[in-house]
């Protein structure tokens, strides 16, 4: 094409790739670069936090379903692992392997996903985000009122973090580097399972249910399926979350938490996996670093007021943003080009 230098088509592809290279080298290089405290309540807890997100993300989507139980469903494999694995309570106990407790653990996340999915695809809408709410309520408050198993109020604490090779999972660049794996997994699990014919089904059940039900498709099965999914995500999260705290209480899966998730979900981007994980960053850095200037009992007050400038200023979130940047960037350089032309 006249006007068109060689090889300008695939530029964006290229610095696309090399953006991705140097977050990839950014990010394995940062525990080396950094004390303690970055390392594991900054960057690990915004992995731990983003996974439980993308869980979140991939309902609503790709699934146009957006769950208020994500955090309910990670406490459900917290909580089990934690009954199973020797803690505070029972100290010196040594009921199960730990890997097989770890198993366990996840198959009562993937079973809490579907039975929330079973229940919550029969409604659409506000009316299934707040049978999610509902569900979650009713787990925080089992969790809260019952003291035998899962220790009420204060919960579980002093669970047994496992030792791989000698190694303490709990180590902060060890358990950063865990961190960081399972985070990657999970998002490249989520961008497969979109243009499979399970997602490509999910997605065109968002977008027209009505016509995958009358081509044959058993719409209601992929969407509890969905939630399966989710709930391997949100099990990955909780479990990791679980050793990050060293111990899990009613606290952790309340209203504070559920809303966190999905304030998350929306700074971030609800329509891009990535941005589960950029929303969570964002929250992260501002309970951290927030707290100390504008004070404790001001927190949520500063949460609201950078969300709703988020929505404003992008709908789309901060991953948004940055692909209308990049768009726009695009544009005006390729202006001048179909000009000549």
């Amino acid at each position: 094409m006249p006007g068109t230098a060689p090889g300008s088509s695939n530029a964006p592809g290229r610095a696309r790739v090399w953006i991705w290279l140097a977050v990839a080298a950014g990010l394995l290089v940062y525990p080396l670069l950094v004390p303690d405290f970055w390392v594991v309540s900054v960057g690990a807890q915004a992995i731990v936090l983003g996974v439980v997100t993308l869980s979140l993300t991939f309902l609503a989507a790709y699934g146009g379903m957006v769950s208020l139980a994500q955090m309910a469903t990670a406490g459900v494999a917290a909580y089990t692992l934690a009954v199973l694995s020797s803690h505070s309570a029972n100290a010196g106990a040594h009921l199960l392997p730990w890997p097989l407790t770890l198993l366990l653990g996840m198959l009562a996340g993937i079973l809490a996903g579907l039975i929330i999915g079973a229940v919550a695809v029969r409604s659409r809408g506000i009316y299934l985000l707040m049978s999610t709410l509902a569900i979650a309520m009713i787990f925080y408050y089992l969790a809260q009122q019952n003291t035998t198993v899962l220790h009420g109020f204060d919960g579980i604490r002093g669970v047994a973090v496992p030792s791989i090779l000698g190694v303490s999972l709990r180590e902060p660049r060890v358990f950063y580097y865990l961190c960081l794996f399972i985070g990657i997994a999970a998002y490249l699990l989520v961008v497969h399972l979109v243009r499979t014919p399970f997602g490509l089904v999910l997605q065109g059940a968002r977008d027209d249910e009505l016509r995958m039900r009358s081509l044959g498709y058993r719409v209601t099965l992929h969407q509890v399926a969905a939630f399966g999914v989710a709930g391997f995500l949100a099990s990955l999260g909780g479990i990791l979350n679980l050793w990050y705290q060293g111990g899990i209480s009613p606290g952790s899966i309340g209203m504070t938490s559920t809303v966190g998730i999905l304030i998350m979900a929306v700074i971030g981007g609800l329509k891009h996996p990535r941005g589960a994980f950029i929303g969570a960053l964002a929250y992260v850095l501002i309970q951290s670093f927030a707290v100390d200037v504008v004070g404790a009992h001001r927190f949520n007050t500063l949460v609201g007021c950078v969300f709703l400038a988020i929505v404003m200023l992008s709908p789309d979130g901060l991953a948004g943003m940055w692909r209308g940047l990049h768009t726009r960037k695009a544009s005006a350089k390729a202006a001048p080009a179909s000009t000549s032309s």
